[in-house]
C-alpha cells in the first residue's frame, strides 16, 4: 500500500478542532521535544491521516510531572465537582458523536456504525463514574477501646498511567480515565500508535469540560518510541499506577518493570474464549450471538470466540446455518452505510490471520466459506473452518481477526474441559436450554466474563476482567472504581 496518499479527515468533521496532531500536556498542546512526528495511516486506503507527536522519555516525564502536580489540588476537590466535570464531558463526547466516529475509523477502520456504538458504550462508562463520584464513602468501625474512634477512608492512588489498544481507542481510554478521574487521580495516557487521533480528540473534549491544566495529559508516540516512552512511567515513582489493556507478553513485561516501584496495577490481557454450543441449543440464537461475539470490529476484540465448540449432534446442522450467515457479510470501506466488516488494522495482522487459515487447512480444517487470501490492501473475508483441532496454531494462539474455527464435542465433560484448556481466561460463552446444565457449566468455567446465551456481554455495570494469563483488575461497575483507591485506617484516640 503506498502512504503517500493523503486521507482529508478534518474536511468531515463538523468540529475540526477535534482533529489535534500535538500532544497534550499540563493543559497545552505541544509539538514532541524532539519535534519529531509520525504518520498515522487510514487502514482502508493506505493514505497518511496526519502526521502525530512522536513522543519519547522527556515528554512522557514531562506529562507525569504535570499530572504530580495537579494530583495536589485534584485530590481535594470535591466529589461534586468532579462529578459535575465529568458529567459535563459526557455531554460534550455525546454532542460530537459522529465527528468521533468518524476519527476512530479513519485511523482504526471499524465500520462507521460500529464506531458511533463504541462511542456511545465509551460514554456509558464517563456517566457511570460520574455518578459513582458522589457516592464515594469510606466507613467507621466497631469501637474497640473508650475513647477511640476508628475510621476506614478511601483515597486516590495518585497519577495513574493509562495505555491503551488500538481495537477499541475511545471506550478503553473512557473506562481507565472516568474511574480514574471520579477517585480524585491524575491520569498519563499512551494511546496505541495506530490510533492516537482518537485519544487527542478526548483531551480536547475534556480541555472543553473544564478540566484543570495536568489533570489529563496526553502523549503519542510510534511503535519505536513507545517503549521508551513508557518505561520513563515505569521508572517514575511518583506514578503510582498502571492501567494496562493489551498483550499478554506486553503485561508479563510491564508487571516486572513495575515492580521495582510497587505499583498498584491493573492488566486486562490477552484472550481464547472458548464458545460452546450444546445439543439443545437454540440454534439460531447461538449463531446471532456468536456473529455478535467474533465479528465485532471484524473478529479484532479480545472476548471474540476463538474456539468454537459445537456438540456432534447439531454439528452439520450449526455449520451449514453459520456458513449461510457468515457468507452473506459485506467486506468493504467502513465509511459505506452497509458494510459489516471493514479493513484489519495492519499488515501484521494479516499475515498473522492469513497463517492461521493455512496452518488450519494444511492440518485437515476444512474451509466452508470465505477466501484463505487476504484482498487487495487491508481486508479480509471471514473464514469459516470445519474440523478444527487443537494441533491447530488457532487454537492456542489468538488470531485476532474473522476466523470461525467449529470444534467438536461430544460430551458436557469433553467440552468443558477443553474450554478451560488454555492459559487464557478473559471470556467464555456457551448457549444451552438446560438450566440445571446452566449452573453446572459456569461454575467450572474459568473466565473472568461467562456469556450464558448471550454473545453481547459488555456493560459500564457489569465489572469486565480476567483471569489466569489474561490478567487482573477489573474496569467498569463500582469494582472498577475500587482499583483506583487505596485504603487508609485512622485511629483517633483520647476522646473523652
Amino acid at each position: 500500500m503506498s502512504k503517500t496518499k493523503q486521507f482529508d479527515l478534518a474536511s468531515l468533521l463538523s468540529e475540526p478542532l477535534l482533529l489535534n496532531t500535538k500532544n497534550y500536556i499540563n493543559g497545552k498542546w505541544q509539538k514532541a521535544v524532539s519535534q519529531q512526528t509520525y504518520e498515522v495511516i487510514n487502514p482502508a486506503s493506505g493514505a497518511s491521516i496526519a502526521g502525530v507527536a512522536n513522543s519519547d522519555a522527556i515528554d512522557a516525564a514531562n506529562a507525569a510531572r504535570s499530572a504530580k502536580k495537579a494530583f495536589a489540588s485534584w485530590q481535594l476537590t470535591t466529589h461534586r465537582e468532579r462529578a459535575n466535570l465529568l458529567e459535563k464531558w459526557h455531554q460534550l463526547i455525546i454532542e460530537h458523536t459522529d465527528d468521533l466516529a468518524c476519527i476512530m475509523t479513519s485511523e482504526q477502520g471499524k465500520p462507521l456504525a460500529e464506531a458511533k456504538a463504541e462511542v456511545g458504550y465509551g460514554a456509558s462508562y464517563v456517566k457511570w463514574f460520574a455518578q459513582l463520584a458522589m457516592q464515594l464513602r469510606g466507613d467507621i468501625l466497631p469501637n474497640s477501646v473508650p475513647g477511640r474512634l476508628q475510621t476506614v477512608e478511601k483515597r486516590p492512588v495518585g497519577v495513574v498511567a493509562v495505555i491503551t489498544p488500538w481495537n477499541f481507542p475511545f471506550a478503553m481510554l473512557a473506562r481507565k480515565i472516568a474511574p480514574a478521574l471520579a477517585a480524585g487521580c491524575t491520569v498519563v495516557v499512551k494511546p496505541a500508535e495506530d490510533t492516537p487521533l482518537t485519544a487527542l480528540a478526548m483531551a480536547k473534549l475534556a480541555e472543553m469540560a473544564g478540566f484543570p491544566d495536568g489533570v489529563i495529559n496526553v502523549v503519542a508516540a510510534s511503535r519505536e518510541q513507545t517503549a521508551i516512552a513508557v518505561d520513563a512511567w515505569l521508572k517514575d515513582v511518583h506514578v503510582k499506577k498502571l492501567s494496562f489493556t493489551g498483550s499478554t507478553q506486553v503485561g508479563r513485561y510491564l508487571a516486572e518493570r513495575a515492580a521495582s516501584s510497587l505499583k498498584k496495577l491493573s492488566l486486562e490481557l490477552g484472550g481464547n474464549a472458548p464458545f460452546i454450543v450444546f445439543e439443545d441449543s437454540d440454534i439460531d440464537a447461538a449463531i446471532t450471538g456468536l456473529m455478535a461475539a467474533k465479528l465485532r470490529n471484524g473478529g479484532q476484540t479480545c472476548v471474540c470466540p476463538n474456539r468454537i465448540y459445537v456438540a456432534n449432534a447439531i454439528y452439520d446442522e450449526f455449520a451449514s446455518r453459520l456458513v449461510d450467515k457468515v457468507a452473506a457479510l459485506k467486506v468493504a470501506d467502513p465509511f459505506d452505510d452497509d458494510t459489516q466488516i471493514g479493513p484489519m488494522i495492519n499488515q501484521k495482522a494479516i499475515d498473522k490471520i492469513s497463517g492461521h487459515v493455512k496452518d488450519a487447512e494444511a492440518q485437515g480444517g476444512i474451509i466452508l466459506c470465505g477466501n484463505i487470501e487476504p484482498r487487495e490492501g487491508l481486508f479480509f473475508e471471514p473464514v469459516v473452518i470445519a474440523e478444527a483441532h487443537n494441533k491447530m496454531a488457532l487454537f492456542s494462539e489468538e488470531t485476532f481477526g474473522p476466523v470461525l474455527p467449529l470444534f467438536r464435542f461430544s460430551s458436557e465433560e469433553e467440552a468443558i474441559e477443553e474450554a478451560n484448556n488454555t492459559e487464557y481466561g478473559l471470556a467464555a460463552y456457551f448457549y444451552t436450554q438446560d438450566h440445571r446444565r446452566i449452573h453446572r457449566v459456569k461454575a467450572q468455567l474459568q473466565a473472568g466474563v461467562i456469556g450464558v446465551n448471550e454473545g453481547a456481554v459488555a456493560s459500564e455495570v457489569a465489572p469486565f476482567g480476567g483471569v489466569k494469563a489474561s490478567g487482573y483488575g477489573r474496569e467498569g461497575s463500582h469494582y472498577g472504581l475500587d482499583d483506583f483507591l487505596q485504603i487508609t485506617y485512622v485511629c483517633e484516640g483520647n476522646l473523652y
